[in-house]
């Protein structure tokens, strides 16, 4: 006796997953979001190069500037969740390619600006809006949808593409805004994010169903679930229900300092604040881009840690550690490069998103199907924080003269979201298919810290 399912007859369905070549195509689709989020990358590794061009040119402050990095990195993390969940609608591929686009747009229409508001509208909601489409959460639904085995390690190595995107642009455009102004800069960041386009068009898949594999690691054929409408309801609706567990707070919390620490602190200040003391605008870029090779390494260290290790003891490590080198950052600064500079230019990389595959662990512990939303939601609050402090930090250099006491603010902070990070209480491992993953199963124990 057949029981109704509501599903597709089984015999239009594969019994078994189709043989895998030799290496399953999960890698490349992996490999195609890797090239993927390093060209969107490029537009990262700008704005903390153009705080002292457009404050000699527009003779704009330093906190007007910062607003607008501080919209395009609160827009990266608000449209995240919407992202995720359109991409349930649409598929990744037809998401992804124009986020691409509207951020090749943006940044092309900044060199036309003679305006602050044109900054804002620019840089700030289009590159905002089209880079939060192509934000971590799309790493965490490339990860859950085409891997079983080894999620943590994919999870380092896509959060690492990001960057390896700075590694590779960050030199060049500092020598591009140096020797040739920002405008050049710019149109390099809008050409980069459009190349990209036909590859994500043309390789990247949505789903392994649609290759006829089953995802890699797992043992049976997974079909390639219907396309959820009401995007926008859903990534509220789960918002809601998440947000009535105690986790979801703690890890909103621990991400949002976070971001203030890394996007919105030492990306786009630590340029700025090295030549406030003497050094080279090209040399301060060079040591974010040493950030950058550290922080590949860091990243896919983590993810290798976290499939072995416990998430929320990582982060707790990760968080002090960052802490206690950002008290020591201000005693460093200095006209040239010397060692100790050095030094914390490879401690802090190697932590500089070791965070993220410890904190998308635990969202997929907790939240089952709906995690790469939750996570959207998650890294809203880390982008959030970091627009805080980007736009904070433009005003404690107009005030004060000086970083310092945001350096020091960030540290105490690091300090708190350690002690956060261990009151994350551990939860039931939701199984990637469950169903209604974000309400804790009948008779399980709610999972509030």
């Amino acid at each position: 006796m057949t029981q109704t399912t509501g599903l597709p007859a089984q015999d239009s369905l594969p019994t078994a997953p189709r043989r895998p070549g030799r290496v399953h195509r999960a890698w490349f689709v992996a490999a195609v979001a890797f090239v993927t989020i390093i060209g969107a990358a490029a537009f990262r590794s700008l704005p903390g190069l153009l705080i002292d061009p457009l404050h000699s040119e527009f003779d704009w402050s330093r906190g007007t500037i910062g607003l607008a990095v501080s919209v395009n990195l609160a827009l990266y993390g608000l449209t995240a969740p919407f992202a995720a969940a359109l991409m349930d609608r649409f598929g990744i591929r037809r998401v992804v390619a124009v986020a691409l686009t509207v951020i090749a747009v943006g940044s092309g229409l900044t060199v036309f600006m003679s305006s602050s508001w044109q900054l804002v509208l620019y840089w700030g909601l289009l590159v905002g809006l089209g880079s939060g489409s192509m934000a971590l959460a799309f790493a965490a639904t490339v990860t859950n949808r085409w891997f079983t085995e080894r999620r943590g390690l994919v999870t380092g190595i896509l959060t690492a593409a990001s960057a390896s995107g700075q590694l590779i642009f960050l030199p060049l455009l500092s020598w591009l805004v140096e020797h040739h102004g920002w405008r050049p800069a710019s149109i390099t960041v809008a050409l980069s994010a459009l190349a990209v386009v036909p590859f994500v068009w043309l390789l990247l898949r949505d789903h392994p169903a649609d290759v006829g594999l089953a995802p890699y690691g797992a043992e049976e054929f997974v079909p390639k679930p219907a396309p959820v409408p009401g995007a926008a309801r859903r990534a509220l609706t789960v918002l809601l229900s998440a947000a009535r567990t105690g986790p979801f707070w703690l890890l909103a919390g621990t991400f949002a300092i976070c971001g203030a620490s890394t996007n919105g602190l030492v990306q786009t200040h630590f340029v700025p604040a090295a030549h406030d003391h003497g050094m080279p605008i090209t040399a301060a870029a060079s040591l974010l881009a040493v950030i950058g090779v550290f922080d590949v390494a860091g990243t896919i260290a983590s993810g290798w840690f976290t499939d072995r290790f416990e998430a929320r003891r990582l982060l707790a490590v990760y968080y002090a550690l960052r802490g206690i080198s950002l008290l020591f950052l201000p005693m460093l600064l200095a006209p040239s490069v010397h060692p100790p500079m050095v030094f914390f230019i490879v401690f802090y990389g190697l932590d500089w998103v070791a965070t993220v595959p410890p904190t998308i662990a635990l969202c997929r512990e907790h939240y089952g199907d709906d995690s790469a939303i939750v996570f959207g939601w998650v890294l809203a609050s880390h982008q959030v924080g970091a627009a805080l402090v980007a736009f904070a930090g433009g005003l404690a250099r107009d005030a004060f003269g000086s970083y310092d006491v945001v350096w020091y603010a960030s540290g105490a902070l690091c300090a708190a979201a350690a002690l956060m990070a261990l009151v994350i209480r551990r939860g039931p491992v939701v199984p990637s298919q469950a169903v209604s993953p974000v309400s804790p199963a009948k008779g399980a124990p709610d999972p509030v810290a």
